[in-house]
């Protein structure tokens, strides 16, 4: 499977999809990935409040952004988003905990990641033992280095999404405005580091159990 194996899909198809994984009393893990701009967390977010409370839960990848002050110090708050920016160990780990995680055992706390202030935030995620399905999404679900395969060997699936390369650019510099940046530097920011992320993450898209495209 490879990028040009897109499959034209409908919000309402994926959330068919997630709700035929989720198993009463078991724990199943669904991963969204693609390039920045794809639409990933927008979409985990929409098929999370389908399939309601009781039956998902949305824990992002981005929680694991390494803080900016340590990125100073390794030198590589200039390419924040790039795939050794993040707590690649730290991501598996709770993902293994998520997923031996039974109904007897204690709630586990995600962290997340604050925009509006470009850092993650610690334990304030809860994911209940009884939840069935935690779903999550980030760029790098299926890279083939550092702690990224122990990620992937705790999900059931990995979709891709795939949308048209304007659109995502589209969304890209949209973003980076409504965060601060000036409409040269989102622009720049778009076309230049996520740019290159973008491409590293579609050569990875061979790996996923479904490359996606939504209307």
């Amino acid at each position: 499977m490879s990028i040009d194996d897109v499959q034209e899909a409908t919000l309402d198809e994926l959330i068919a999809w997630a709700r035929a994984l989720v198993v009463p009393g078991q724990r199943r893990l669904l991963g969204l990935t693609g390039a920045p701009g794809a639409g990933k967390s927008t979409v985990a977010e929409q098929l999370v409040n389908a399939l309601g409370p009781d039956v998902a839960v949305l824990v992002p990848m981005d929680g694991f952004h390494l803080a900016n002050e340590v990125l100073i110090a390794l030198g590589r708050r200039d390419r924040k988003g790039a795939h050794d920016t993040f707590d690649d160990g730290g991501y598996a780990r709770l993902l293994a905990s998520l997923r031996a995680q039974r109904a007897d055992d204690p709630v586990v706390y995600a962290p997340r990641f604050r925009r509006e202030i470009e850092e993650p935030i610690g334990s304030s995620i809860p994911v209940r033992p009884t939840t069935p399905l935690v779903v999550t999404e980030g760029n790098y679900l299926l890279l083939e280095s550092g702690a990224w395969p122990a990620a992937r060997a705790c999900l059931d699936e990995v979709w891709f999404l795939a949308p048209d390369t304007g659109i995502r650019h589209d969304r890209l510099v949209r973003r980076h405005e409504a965060y601060g940046k000036s409409p040269e530097d989102a622009k720049r920011w778009a076309l230049g580091s996520d740019e290159r992320n973008a491409q590293l993450i579609e050569s990875t898209s061979g790996r996923a159990d479904r490359i996606l495209r939504l209307p």
